[in-house]
């Protein structure tokens, strides 16, 4: 009598859940938004980087109603100051002391909405915050809640008042990514449909902070074995040769790389990562963070890819 074989692994249901309902607000960007959430899943902060009126702030403020984390916009505008983001100390006359109040930047889920337009000043009060989930103010050190998590939008570098972001900030990105012009059949829906306020304003959470603390720790449990880890470590290599881009990808980038990888193996009901989940997270990972010397050939991640052999 033959065995029957092991049926295939089912994906977490509420990963499923989550996926399904995304899907019905950001209308066919199945793959951006699988993207998105490995970046979350993996603790990693995103940038979105397209024209406005494509849907980032709608996937930012979807994944926080979705999540149900405290979610907080901040507008980024050529004169705004760090303190307008990350807080100010007070002088309370009847207590005979300062008090702080705590800015914007003390949500869950942040939206830096165009944030290259702010100043480099103000940009970098963002750093500390995104590396040691804490901030800084008047001496004295506050933690961030958990999970924190920051969504930068920014328009392209050529339209009007924009700063470039530096590659100190850049790097603090575990992904960036761009969400582009639906389809035909998705606009017209979007067009003929209802209207995606009216849709996140009834979104209620599709997990727990639990289920989602639970899913974070399980990327980590995720097995990377050897032959993967000279897979990414021969990506590195071949990043930093000469000749072929500006800058090669840093170890922070390996690392994000892994931890992608690990997320995306996760949400395909995996606790291993195969080259696959490298292959389907590098564009994403390398994208602000790679620049080819002929920039008018081949998307770097993609020379990158080819230049590699798979294990």
């Amino acid at each position: 009598m033959l065995e029957r074989a092991p049926a295939p692994p089912s994906v977490d249901p509420r990963i499923a859940h989550l996926l399904h309902t995304l899907d019905g607000i950001i209308l066919g960007k199945r793959g951006q938004i699988e993207l998105a959430l490995a970046c979350l899943l993996s603790r990693g902060h995103l940038l979105i980087e397209d024209v406005p009126g494509v849907g980032k702030t709608t996937l930012a403020h979807a994944f926080a109603r979705a999540l149900g984390l405290q979610f907080a916009r901040i507008q980024f505008t050529s004169d705004l100051l760090p303190a307008d983001i990350l807080g100010v100390s007070v002088f309370n006359r009847a207590a005979g002391s300062f008090e702080f109040h705590p800015g914007p930047l003390f949500a869950q889920l942040i939206l830096a909405d165009e944030v290259n337009r702010a100043t480099p000043k103000t940009q970098s009060a963002l750093l500390e915050a995104m590396e040691e989930h804490q901030i800084t103010v008047d001496g004295v050190t506050r933690r961030l809640p958990a999970p924190f998590f920051v969504v930068a939008t920014q328009n392209p570098r050529h339209q009007v008042g924009t700063f470039a972001l530096p590659e100190s900030q850049l790097d603090r990105f575990m992904m960036r990514i761009e969400l582009g012009y639906p389809a035909r059949d998705a606009e017209r829906a979007l067009l003929r449909g209802e209207d995606r306020r009216t849709l996140i304003d009834d979104l209620g959470p599709c997990v727990s902070a639990a289920d989602l603390a639970d899913l974070q720790r399980r990327v980590h449990q995720v097995h990377v074995a050897d032959p993967i880890v000279d897979y990414v470590q021969a990506l590195l290599a071949a990043s930093r040769a000469p000749g072929r881009f500006r800058e090669g990808l840093s170890p922070r980038a390996g690392l994000a790389l892994v931890r992608a990888a690990q997320a995306w193996a996760l949400m395909r009901a995996r606790d291993f990562v195969v080259p696959e989940d490298v292959q389907a997270v590098l564009p994403a990972v390398a994208a602000h963070r790679l620049q080819a010397l002929d920039e008018g050939g081949r998307p770097a991640a993609t020379e990158l890819l080819q230049a590699v052999a798979v294990p």
